[in-house]
């Protein structure tokens, strides 16, 4: 998610990420995760981000100074993605952005910059769906089922459906987020994106961080 008081303004040009071709794996009928994760699906950072084996895996050494994220070219409108989390320590901000878009140009020094929903990786906001970019807040999960579902420091199982203007978030088997979102925050309540990108951030703000997905699992729910 996006928290103002730790944006900064500046940050050097970096190239994109290169990225290894994980191994092969059985596809099962209705299982688009190898197209999902072909390398040549995403653009990112490659002193923060790398995908293989079947992860994606976010690090960065320093504050990268604005929030920046994992981009897939391709777009999707109704899905469905299984993945296990791991925010390391419990330390830093993460999140998968679903049905947006980035907002950098070309020769940007704030490379790799998105707007849309976001399903929360962090503290306070685990499984929250967040408007980065675009109004804030959508749906908060529970602090009570954040307290009780949520492994900090260990590996979580996220689900996330979005079919239609439905959008369904759980996290550990227990549902944080389960209604409708025809519309995005915000005084103007644009109607909300039926598709677009997917993408993994990593937040600023924190000297160090890493977060890990992994067992990524996705499905196209429509074609």
């Amino acid at each position: 998610m996006r928290l103002p008081h730790l944006l900064a303004f500046a940050a050097p040009v970096v190239a994109a990420v290169g990225l290894a071709a994980p191994p092969a794996a059985a596809v099962q009928a209705g299982d688009d995760t190898a197209a999902f994760l072909s390398p040549a699906n995403w653009d990112g950072r490659k002193d923060i981000w790398t995908v293989g084996d079947g992860k994606i895996v976010g690090e960065t050494k320093e504050d990268p100074k604005y929030n920046t994220f994992l981009c897939s070219k391709a777009k999707y409108g109704d899905f469905e993605l299984t993945c296990k989390v791991l925010l390391r320590g419990a330390v830093g901000n993460s999140g998968v952005q679903i049905r947006s878009e980035r907002v950098d140009k070309d020769g940007d020094k704030q490379p790799f910059r998105v707007r849309g929903p976001q399903v929360d990786v962090g503290k306070t906001y685990w499984g929250s769906l967040y408007g980065e970019g675009v109004g804030g807040m959508m749906k908060a999960s529970d602090p009570a089922k954040i307290k009780s579902a949520v492994k900090e420091s260990e590996v979580n199982d996220y689900f996330i459906r979005a079919k239609g203007t439905h959008v369904t978030i759980k996290i550990n088997g227990e549902t944080m987020v389960d209604q409708d979102f025809p519309t995005l925050p915000g005084k103007e309540a644009k109607a909300a994106p039926t598709e677009g990108i997917i993408a993994f951030q990593a937040h600023s703000g924190y000297p160090a961080m890493r977060v890990e997905y992994s067992d990524i699992k996705f499905k196209k729910l429509s074609k």
